[in-house]
């Protein structure tokens, strides 16, 4: 057998390099890092040998850069991953955030974080945080829990089985999530001879798993006696590249289709069958047909409680669930009938065992009556004083956007506008990350996608709260020539959140910034701000200078950052469900109780398994 001597580190991304996708592209498309204490020396020099195989890029935050990465993998449908790794201590746990990001939305990330000293010579090091009771607990065992495979790398050789389990678990449709390979410094430095056989290509293939034939049988039957079903898209719609194949099957047999926050984007926005978003940022229009439901058929969906309405939108006596999802923890949920498998290969057996069986689809009124409510609140205002409203901003930007155009958030006000108002005209336009609504996720995710897909016309929405909490990847964009538009929407603090206080019965508390304490008003300058970072950065005194400045993004060949004060108060009245927020029990404001006595009711109406 024939050998190569390396060292761990070396070995490992000699290993990543070779591992290729069904279309021959590296399925590791390369690696983000911030170099320190327990990877610089090791994986540093190591990535420094493969920098034309495996490029590697330098983010100004773990967190943020770790973002990048999920979002390149969101928006390539899992075909294509990165690998990021940091320092041995907050270097590290700055990344646990991300990869719980990662891990709720099912999408593959390898994070190689540096760890302790396996041989344990200098204890305790530098940034080691030392367990009094287990000496085997280091930082990075905070990413156990949001891991869906992981490993310590105590020795060379480990990584003959843990490479390919990475690789395994980050290419399974099923158990597909973040890896985490914690690297102990010393062992990335030693050298082991390898069996040159390790490091041959290998083409990594996409599991389509077909269903069960008894449990398709019983799904048919089940569907087959309905008379008003529905199906909900979820993000597995797009995971398992089966966007058409929904298609065909709503069209095959008249089911109407509404679309979930990951799945939002799976029918275009005027597809007939497509009623619209589902749940607590849903359409009247898709939650209508969905309360009248007697079978509910999920596709892809882990039923989350946004999509739901906290299971108050199915509690209709007599609704039957039907989950198709690869993933056999979520076909089972909340007593569904399971249809354990690959989307696509799902609805085509599903289809065919239904033999032309078709349902009467909902009136067209649903859809139109709608759109006549909610697109009026999109256009530009009249002339007047007043701070547009975010739906403003969505139906400047909807009114700009082309064909190419991906529109992109995570946390806040504009997750919900957009869900329940943009008008996504393909599969990939709409690129929402609300599995952990994690703020921060924006800017760095719109530097994933426009990786992902460099002609997508990215454009990214950010309030000025998330803004504040993650920015520091423009400048990383900057420096790195990517192109998008960035939207600031500054309405003065957590104007989502100071919503959500005052209609739980409270007062206006620590959200808004003028209701926080302070002893003088904040005055930040988000344009010289983000022209600091090397963005273009402009202010947009109304609907018609964001507009303008809208049509002069589209020819910078960079960052145009816009920034718009807005109003934090209004928000689309229609459609909509309930959303269960504790509520106190206890108060001694009227209108704490009145919200506790509501709050009861409507849980007196959830849906019970």
């Amino acid at each position: 057998m024939k050998t190569i001597r390396l060292t761990a580190a070396q070995a490992m991304v000699r290993y990543l390099a070779a591992q290729k996708n069904a279309d021959g592209e590296s399925y590791i498309a390369g690696c983000w890092a911030i170099f320190g204490h327990g990877n610089v020396a090791g994986l540093g020099e190591a990535l420094y040998g493969v920098r034309d195989r495996l490029p590697t890029w330098r983010g100004h935050n773990e967190q943020t850069m770790a973002h990048t990465a999920i979002a390149y993998a969101k928006q390539l449908r899992r075909d294509r991953a990165m690998m990021v790794t940091s320092s041995i201590g907050p270097g590290a746990t700055n990344m646990v955030t991300a990869c719980a990001l990662a891990y709720v939305n099912r999408l593959p990330v390898l994070f190689v974080p540096g760890d302790v000293f396996a041989h344990r010579g200098p204890d305790p090091v530098l940034q080691q945080p030392e367990n009094f009771a287990d000496g085997t607990v280091t930082a990075t065992d905070t990413f156990r829990p949001v891991s869906r495979y992981f490993d310590r790398i105590t020795r060379p050789e480990q990584l003959m089985t843990a490479l390919p389990r990475a690789m395994r678990t980050m290419t399974d449709p099923a158990d597909c999530g973040p890896v985490t390979l914690a690297f102990c410094q010393d062992v990335q430095a030693e050298a082991y001879d390898w069996p040159e056989a390790f490091f041959d290509e290998r083409i990594w293939h996409r599991r389509v798993p077909p269903p069960d034939p008894a449990e398709l049988a019983r799904v048919a039957d089940l569907l087959k006696a309905a008379k008003n079903p529905v199906i909900i898209a979820g993000g597995g719609v797009h995971y398992g590249h089966a966007t058409e194949a929904l298609r065909s099957f709503a069209e095959a047999h008249a089911i109407p289709v509404v679309e979930t926050q990951a799945g939002k984007s799976a029918l275009p926005w005027d597809h007939p069958m497509n009623l619209g978003p589902i749940g607590v940022t849903g359409a009247e229009s898709a939650n209508t047909v969905c309360g009248k439901a007697d079978l509910v058929l999920g596709v892809g969906t882990r039923f989350q409680d946004f999509t739901t309405g906290s299971w108050s939108l199915f509690a209709n006596p007599g609704r039957k669930l039907v989950s198709l999802n690869v993933q056999a923890y979520d076909a089972m949920k909340h007593g569904a009938k399971p249809l354990c498998c690959d989307a696509k290969a799902g609805l085509e057996a599903l289809s065919g065992a239904l033999n032309g069986k078709t349902f009467d689809a909902p009136p067209a009124s649903l859809k139109s009556d709608w759109f006549a409510k909610v697109d009026p609140l999109t256009d530009a205002p009249k002339e007047g004083n007043e701070k547009p409203t975010d739906m403003q901003v969505v139906g400047a930007v909807q009114r700009a956007a082309g064909p190419d155009t991906v529109v992109m958030c995570a946390a806040g006000t504009m997750p919900g506008e957009l869900h329940k108002l943009w008008k996504a005209g393909r599969p990939g336009s709409y690129h929402m990350e609300y599995g952990f609504s994690c703020m921060g996720y924006e800017i760095a995710g719109a530097i994933g996608i426009k990786l992902a897909e460099p002609d997508r016309d990215v454009v990214c929405f950010t309030g000025d709260g998330t803004y504040m909490m993650a920015n520091s990847e423009l400048a990383t964009a900057c420096m790195m020539g990517i192109r998008f538009t960035l939207i600031i929407t500054d309405n003065r603090g957590f104007g989502c959140i100071n919503r959500l206080q005052m209609g739980t019965g409270g007062e206006e508390f620590n959200n808004l910034l003028d209701k926080s304490q302070h002893v003088n008003p904040s005055a930040i300058d988000f344009v010289a701000h983000a022209g600091s970072m090397g963005a273009k950065a402009v202010k947009a005194g109304s609907i018609a200078e964001l507009e303008a400045h809208l049509a002069k993004a589209k020819d910078h060949d960079g960052v145009y950052a816009i920034v718009l004060d807005t109003d934090p108060y209004p928000s689309t009245p229609h459609g909509g469900s309930w959303w269960e927020v504790g509520v106190p029990e206890v108060s001694e404001r009227p209108k704490v109780n009145d919200a506790r006595t509501n709050y009861e009711t409507r849980r007196k109406a959830q849906y019970k398994v």
